[in-house]
């Protein structure tokens, strides 16, 4: 196996095993915690930009399935413990290794990824490098910043996708890098769906007679994205919209709030998000390395969820406008599916009742 070194833009440096795609390669580095759903991970848009590494210390057990994809990779470089390279599952298509290569993602195995973790956690996510050689200046690693990453993963058409069974809505999806979880969760439950692309007007949207609209996941500072969030505020109040992830971000930036970055972020499939008005806690997905700030948007929205560990913002609503969004992912897959019922929330919203997933 070839040498490789992850080098953090702290000057650490930790030497391994090169795996995937030739190839150095830069970016924002951020930790996972997922057991399962590597695959979901390597092809969610929300990493553009990002060197993702694992937590888990096996990663490749089970193969590559391409029915799991949640869209196209965008991930920047891929960092574990081990890669399995005799994958065993009854779905497998061959072994990760080789799916790293054909998507063109640099990576880097043999780390101790348990001590990596532990340096975001305490000094916050920072820069990395994968690469063959350590490099002498680190300047260029530190200057690195991801930027400009919606326009890239967005769709550039509109796509179209139909109801399973009887169509009983319409909605527009606005993709900022949408999973394509959001469109199946919809889809099955009679829902026909237009995927457009991030740039689209909201008077386009609105020609499209939707019964409702979703805001999409996606990657980046949501604070960039000005035309994106100019054309959400002319669309609240006009029409049933559920936000999510991103688009939770840049509804609440459209209504007047105010967003952060967070230390480390969340990332995983085990973050605790707790229901302000109920007694339950759900165990969820979530992708992000910024947060609303519930207390900027005091007087026009309510917090309806808040995560667990740390206090922040999972969710908001505003009812008088036929609007909520969540920083979570509802749609997860490989999971959990606690709160998938979400989903049919915004069927209620739109006027319908809701009914078995399928």
């Amino acid at each position: 196996m070839e040498k490789a070194y992850l080098v953090l833009g702290n000057g650490q440096v930790f030497p391994g095993w090169r795996m995937g795609a030739k190839g150095d390669s830069t970016g924002e580095l951020v930790f996972t915690t997922g057991m399962v759903g590597y695959l979901e991970t390597l092809t969610d848009p929300s990493y553009a930009g990002q060197i993702v590494l694992q937590t888990f210390p096996l990663i490749g057990n089970y193969g590559v399935i391409t029915a799991d994809f949640e869209g196209k990779s965008a991930v920047r470089g891929y960092v574990v413990r081990q890669c399995c390279p005799t994958p065993s599952n009854f779905r497998s298509e061959g072994p990760l290794e080789d799916f790293l290569i054909q998507a063109g993602i640099p990576g880097i195995c043999g780390v101790d990824t348990r001590e990596i973790t532990r340096i975001i956690r305490e000094e916050g996510v920072m820069n990395a490098r994968i690469c063959s050689q350590v490099p002498e200046d680190l300047e260029p690693i530190r200057r690195y910043c991801v930027q400009g990453v919606v326009p890239q993963v967005s769709c550039k058409v509109p796509l179209s996708f139909p109801a399973q069974g009887e169509e009983r809505f319409h909605v527009v999806v606005v993709d900022y890098g949408a999973k394509g979880g959001i469109v199946r969760c919809l889809c099955r439950r009679g829902c026909r769906v237009t995927v457009v692309p991030q740039d689209t007007t909201a008077q386009s949207i609105l020609s499209l007679c939707p019964d409702g609209v979703m805001l999409s996941n996606g990657p980046g500072d949501p604070a960039e994205n000005t035309a994106c969030i100019r054309e959400i505020r002319q669309l609240v109040g006009k029409v049933p919209i559920f936000g999510i992830c991103l688009g939770h971000q840049l509804t609440a930036l459209a209504m007047g709030g105010s967003t952060l970055k967070m230390k480390y972020g969340h990332r995983g499939a085990n973050q605790p998000v707790r229901d302000i008005h109920g007694s339950r806690t759900f165990i969820t997905t979530q992708n992000h390395g910024y947060a609303v700030e519930a207390a900027s948007l005091t007087g026009t929205a309510d917090l309806t969820y808040v995560n667990a560990n740390d206090g922040s913002c999972e969710g908001l609503s505003s009812p008088g406008k036929q609007c909520f969004t969540v920083q979570f992912h509802p749609e997860a897959c490989a999971g959990p599916h606690d709160t998938e019922f979400l989903f049919d929330q915004f069927i209620a919203m739109m006027g319908g009742t809701p009914h078995a997933k399928g």
